[in-house]
């Protein structure tokens, strides 16, 4: 007989609790689905420049959003009580990034003077979005700043360096010359008598062609950009070239033990010089242009440069040399300075006053001394045997700063002297040339217009045009 009543209730428990636990994973994972969508980061807003003072050089606007991404941006400009609009834009699928670039010049009703930069970004979460604001106070002005050119040079050797003085209204950030991928900044308060007007030294570098011409350059914090484009006579100067043959022993002693790695040296003589004569001379120059780019506004030497007491020159600036090896070319180079000779371990005399920028060992160009003349001038001083000075020393013209050498990649003991002007090397030659700085610089620092200088050089010019003439009259 069956003891349990055969219309007895099933138990119901377990089909409950599994639909509780469906429900519970249905709402879990309906969860993990929407989470992202409540996300709480708002957008980020950058702007580019970031100033206070706006001008004609586009205004670069970035919105970012990592989460859901951007539902929408706008980008206005309030100004006198009206409300411009510079950006605008909803997006029908969310974006994770959006880039304005806006020329203000450009926007109709924009003025000058005060205005509030707003801009609103909202990104796609539920509900309303997370919205971010950037807000702020700027003025606007697109008047680029205003150039007089007050003396310039009439000629200026190819290679060499020229000299200008001129004024820029008061609103200039910065202002100098400009040639090729080339900057030469102008500085204030040299010109006596005049603090409102800026001198300059610039070049026309070895490297950069004869028919480029440099322009005057102005910009404001704005960024508004005024540009005076300046002409002068380029003098040509004929820079020699040379093949230089390079030996098995020259390799072994001089140019393998610049490498400071040492299976490099085990390399292929032809690897071994590039590698120094390439690599490693780059990497000296980009550390000569670093020091040498830095400008202490004012000027710490006087007159001319002078020449290493007793020296010969042996190797000329802007040399072109073709390295071959076995009778097959295998690099180039330029020689960036005067090689000057003298006796061996000669005391090495400081050129003019100026502050040491750099001491020490200066691969290829061996112990180096660099000194700061001011306004971006600089003078080199290479293949080094020891130095008595250090980073920081005041100098006087002609102290004694260390002794020749033949550190480096140098054949023999000799000085390597170099100039350099705001990270370029220039021709040396000028800077030892008394008449050159006295017909060239001086006047313009002494206050004198361009007319001035002019009419004062007419005298000696007539003199020196007449007396071939009076030469070939007497020989009659």
């Amino acid at each position: 007989m069956n003891a349990f009543p055969a219309d007895r209730p099933r138990n119901r428990r377990p089909f409950l609790i599994a639909l509780v636990l469906i429900v519970a994973a249905a709402v879990a994972g309906g969860a993990l689905f929407m989470w992202p969508r409540f996300e709480s980061e708002r957008p980020q807003i950058a702007v580019s420049p970031d100033a206070d003072v706006l001008g004609v050089a586009p205004l670069e606007i970035q919105v970012t959003d990592k989460g859901t991404g951007l539902k929408s941006v706008a980008a206005t400009l309030s100004q006198g009580g009206a409300e411009l609009s510079l950006a605008a834009e909803q997006f029908a699928q969310p974006a994770g990034e959006k880039k304005f670039a806006v020329a203000l010049a450009k926007v109709a009703g924009v003025k000058e003077g005060p205005a509030v930069l707003r801009i609103r970004a909202r990104d796609a979460s539920l509900f309303r979005g997370n919205e971010a604001v950037l807000e702020r106070n700027v003025t606007i002005d697109i008047t680029p700043p205003t150039l007089d050119l007050v003396a310039d040079d009439r000629y200026v050797n190819f290679g060499g360096v020229g000299a200008i003085v001129y004024k820029a209204s008061a609103d200039t950030a910065s202002s100098g010359v400009k040639i090729g991928g080339h900057f030469f900044p102008g500085f204030a308060g040299q010109v006596k008598d005049h603090p409102d007007r800026f001198f300059a030294l610039f070049a026309h570098p070895y490297d950069t062609p004869p028919e480029a011409r440099p322009v005057l350059v102005a910009t404001d914090k704005a960024g508004n950009t005024r540009e005076l484009k300046l002409g002068y006579e380029l003098k040509d100067v004929r820079y020699r070239k040379s093949t230089l043959p390079v030996s098995d022993s020259f390799l072994q002693s001089k140019v393998a033990p610049l490498l400071a790695d040492a299976a490099a040296r085990q390399g292929a003589p032809k690897d071994v010089f590039v590698a120094v004569n390439r690599l490693l001379r780059k990497e000296n120059e980009d550390r000569i242009a670093a020091v040498t780019g830095r400008a202490t506004p004012s000027i710490l030497w006087k007159d001319a440069f002078a020449q290493l007491s007793n020296s010969k020159v042996e190797a000329n600036f802007a040399d072109q040399r073709t390295y071959t090896y076995g009778g097959e070319t295998i690099d180039t180079a330029y020689h960036l300075g005067y090689d000057l000779s003298v006796t061996k371990n000669y005391p090495v005399e400081a050129a003019n006053s100026g502050t040491v920028a750099f001491t020490g060992d200066l691969g290829i160009y061996g112990g180096t001394v660099i000194l700061d003349h001011g306004l971006g001038l600089y003078s080199l001083y290479g293949h080094l045997s020891s130095i008595d000075v250090k980073a920081g020393d005041a100098v006087a013209k002609r102290q004694i700063l260390g002794k020749t050498g033949e550190t480096g990649l140098a054949a023999g003991d000799h000085l390597h002297f170099g100039i350099y002007l705001a990270g370029i090397a220039v021709l040396p030659v000028e800077w030892w040339d008394q008449k050159w700085i006295d017909d060239n610089i001086k006047p313009k620092l002494e206050g004198r217009s361009g007319e001035e200088i002019a009419q004062a050089q007419q005298p000696a010019r007539a003199k020196a045009k007449a007396a071939p003439k009076a030469a070939a009259k007497k020989g009659r």
